[in-house]
């Protein structure tokens, strides 16, 4: 189990890097100028191998989970990170995204982590998506109905709206097949199956939300072409694109240069894949120049290792 935390750390880390210094360009500009390895500065003048808020917010979920499953205490994470850069790769917070910050603004206002997430069909940026993947490691004991409810919690400190938190869901279900042992293809069918089953005996608000994720439930998102794909800020896009990027593919490299090389919300859709492709392929097939520059590599490592011991003492 500790490899494969490790790698999932490391690939969301290096997809996150990966895409930093090309944040918010358009897929034709890098069209031209494909991104093929790590670049340095660029968007938010960072050095090579920084990630960015996605990666931090993961690890501060992972550092609370270090201690069991308590809200309040990842929350508290996010807080430290935000306010004090907790967790970041370089002592700096250079990205956030707006609804990030106006939950954690409210949680500093003293508002319960549990009302904190905006809840609108406004609120469905990518935020809780990102940080998600270290739950699945918490989750992987656990009945589908407890594991809903925890990814739940989980991404409505910042994003309660149920679109983000059934992406969150899905995502976590597709991480937990390959947890498992499970090819790309065999998990992805798993995910649809699980994901299927539980949504059937839910009220209509979920039926309602389901006609949203049709095309990753009721379709094979591997057969589309890449201009059928986006890559905004937009929970779904995100997911859709990270699954994309990884069934199209054949290795760690392959899948975050493709999901970075879509362009836009570059540093997020290549986080949200690399987990997957880190988890999927492991740490030793992540490019070796990547990792050499990998801001606070042993530090990822280290953490890793916490949440599998904890996770070990737990059995």
């Amino acid at each position: 189990m500790e490899n494969k935390i490790i790698s999932s750390f490391l690939g969301l880390a290096v997809g996150d890097a990966l895409g930093v210094p090309v944040e918010f360009k358009p897929r034709q500009v890098l069209k031209e100028n494909p991104v093929t390895g790590m670049r340095a500065y660029g968007t938010h003048q960072q050095p090579a191998g920084t990630w960015s808020d996605d990666s931090s917010m993961a690890f501060c979920t992972a550092e609370a989970l270090c201690q069991g499953f308590q809200i309040k205490v990842i929350a508290r994470n996010f807080v430290a990170w935000y306010e004090k850069a907790y967790w970041a790769a370089h002592h700096e917070v250079f990205d956030i995204g707006i609804a990030t910050s106006k939950a954690l603004e409210k949680i500093k206002q003293g508002i319960s982590p549990s009302q904190s997430g905006g809840a609108t069909e406004y609120d469905n940026g990518n935020g809780s998506l990102m940080r998600i993947l270290p739950l699945v490691f918490e989750l992987q004991n656990d009945p589908i109905d407890l594991r809903f409810t925890k990814i739940q919690a989980v991404s409505s400190i910042t994003h309660a709206h149920l679109r983000s938190v059934l992406a969150c869901f899905m995502y976590c279900e597709y991480a937990l097949a390959l947890l498992q042992g499970q090819d790309k293809m065999q998990a992805y069918a798993t995910m649809q199956s699980s994901v299927n089953s539980f949504l059937d005996g839910q009220p209509d608000d979920f039926q309602t939300e389901r006609t949203f994720f049709a095309r990753l439930l009721t379709q094979s998102i591997d057969l589309l072409n890449e201009d059928d794909i986006q890559s905004s800020g937009y929970v779904l896009h995100t997911l859709e694109a990270a699954l994309w990027c990884l069934l199209t593919t054949d290795s760690y490299a392959d899948a975050v240069l493709k999901a970075v090389n879509l362009g836009e919300d570059t540093d997020t859709t290549a986080c949200v894949a690399g987990g997957l492709a880190g988890l999927y392929y492991g740490a030793d097939k992540i490019p070796s120049p990547w990792l050499a520059v990998l801001a606070r590599k042993d530090d990822i490592v280290a953490l890793a290792q916490r949440l599998a011991a904890w996770q070990a003492n737990r059995v």
